[in-house]
């Protein structure tokens, strides 16, 4: 017993004296020049962004606590009409969500450098970045001029906006496939459009349903504000109630909301464990 207490001793004494070997010094440097990078750019954008006002959220607590004061006694009075524009907002989610899908997969094939020659992949892919670069209230206030007020803008600014982002999200899963099946099809003589739907789609639908449930639930989240550009959904009731400082209602609205989204994640993400 004391001889291997002394033996295990001994080795534990040889395992400390092996010196842990340090990084090379050319990954050194590069770790102190991307961290050196990271915090120049936070000090460039201090100032220019007024992050020294963020001691406002203490110094005018007054202000602060009469904001939260409100959404202690939230006000359900119009919940009807909350949760019908509620289910406006989920409406638009899935009809965006849904044109997106369905433009974009062909864009995806295009953008897949293992689908299509160089030529097609990358202006397809500056076209989608344009697409996605571009937020859904941007979106939102030139559809509202194009086709007027209501929830279709909403609708279209969701989708153009998403397809650039489904585009890049399923080009990345079709990149990321097997080549095997696809080279077998090929063999057989089967034409490009025969290898993409035998050889590809069967591989990436998992995952592209996956990153479809997630696309929804956050048009979810990015419908709910569109309203305030009268794009349909419950935007509008809580840009209107903020801007008259009905805090009361306010929390109604965004309970209304918090729950909602809670209920579609919870859902998605049982469907998504048997997608994938």
């Amino acid at each position: 017993m004391t001889a291997q207490s002394s033996i295990s001793r001994r080795d534990a004494r040889d395992l400390a004296s092996i010196a842990v070997p340090k990084p090379p010094i050319a990954e050194r440097l590069r770790g102190w020049i991307v961290a050196s990078v990271l915090l120049g750019l936070l000090a460039w954008s201090f100032a220019p962004i007024e992050m020294y006002k963020v001691t406002a959220l203490v110094t005018d607590w007054r202000n602060m606590a009469e904001f939260l004061h409100g959404f202690t006694k939230p006000n359900f009075h119009e919940w009807r009409q909350y949760i019908g524009e509620m289910v406006e907002t989920v409406q638009i989610a899935i009809w965006g969500t849904a044109l997106a899908v369905v433009i974009g997969i062909p864009f995806a094939i295009l953008a897949s450098a293992n689908i299509c020659p160089a030529w097609i992949v990358q202006p397809v892919r500056r076209l989608m970045d344009a697409s996605r670069a571009i937020n859904e209230i941007v979106f939102a206030l030139m559809f509202v001029v194009a086709v007027g007020l209501g929830p279709l803008a909403g609708v279209l600014a969701i989708a153009v906006h998403n397809i650039g982002i489904i585009a890049k999200l399923f080009s990345e899963a079709v990149e990321a496939i097997d080549p095997r099946p696809v080279e077998g099809i090929r063999a057989s003589g089967a034409s490009r459009l025969q290898e993409v739907i035998y050889g590809v789609l069967p591989q990436v639908l998992p995952l592209w349903s996956s990153y479809t449930l997630y696309r929804f639930e956050t048009n979810v989240r990015s419908a709910t504000v569109l309203g305030i550009v009268g794009a349909g959904g419950i935007g509008h009731s809580l840009y209107e109630n903020i801007r008259g400082f009905a805090y009361s209602e306010t929390a109604a609205i965004i309970i209304i909301v918090v729950a909602t989204v809670m209920l579609i994640d919870m859902i998605s993400s049982r469907v998504r464990a048997q997608l994938v």
